[in-house]
C-alpha cells in the first residue's frame, strides 16, 4: 500500500476534510489543498524559469532580483542598501556584499545620498538596464503563459473559501 492510498483513504473517512485548520479556524478541503499545491507549483515553475533566464544572461539569480528591485523601487528617491535588504529579504550585511559584487561587475553604481551622507543610493548602469530590459521582457512572456494556470488556482482557492 502506498502513501497515496493511505492518504486518499483517510480523506474519504474524513468526508474530504483534512484535519488541519486554516487561519480562520475552518478546516481545509482536499480541493483547497490541491489548489494551494497547484498555485505553489506554478510559482515554482516561474522561479525556475527566472533562475535559468538569469543564468543564461550571465547573472546569478540574486543579482537579477536586485536589479529588478532597484529598477522597480517606487519609494522616494533611489533605493538604498537597506531597501535592497528589505526587498530581497536578506540580512543587511548580505545586501552590502551583494551590492559590492554588483558594483565590481559594473551593474550598479553607488551615489551618496543628498539628504543623509551616511547613506548611499543605488542606481543601475546602462549595462544593467540593458540586461534587465531583456530579462524582464522574457519574464513577462513567461508570466503570460502561466497566467491561466495561476488564475485558475487562485480562483479555486477563493471560490472554495466562499
Amino acid at each position: 500500500m502506498s502513501y497515496y492510498d493511505i492518504f486518499q483513504g483517510e480523506n474519504e473517512r474524513l468526508g474530504e476534510k483534512i484535519g488541519e485548520k486554516s487561519g480562520d479556524g475552518a478546516s481545509l478541503t482536499r480541493a483547497q489543498y490541491v489548489a494551494l499545491a497547484t498555485f505553489r507549483y506554478e510559482l515554482r515553475r516561474f522561479m525556475a524559469f527566472s533562475e535559468t533566464a538569469a543564468h543564461g544572461a550571465g547573472l546569478p539569480a540574486q543579482q537579477h532580483q536586485a536589479l529588478l528591485a532597484i529598477a522597480g523601487f517606487d519609494g522616494e528617491g533611489a533605493p538604498t542598501v537597506g531597501t535592497l535588504s528589505e526587498r530581497l529579504m536578506i540580512a543587511p550585511h548580505t545586501a552590502t556584499e551583494l551590492t559590492s559584487r554588483m558594483v565590481e561587475a559594473d551593474l550598479i553604481s553607488k551615489v551618496p545620498s543628498a539628504e543623509d551622507r551616511r547613506k548611499v543610493r543605488l542606481a543601475l548602469t546602462p549595462k544593467a538596464e540593458s540586461l534587465l530590459a531583456d530579462l524582464s521582457a522574457a519574464h513577462l512572456r513567461e508570466l503570460k503563459s502561466l497566467e491561466p494556470a495561476l488564475n485558475a488556482a487562485l480562483s479555486r482557492l477563493t471560490r472554495d473559501r466562499a
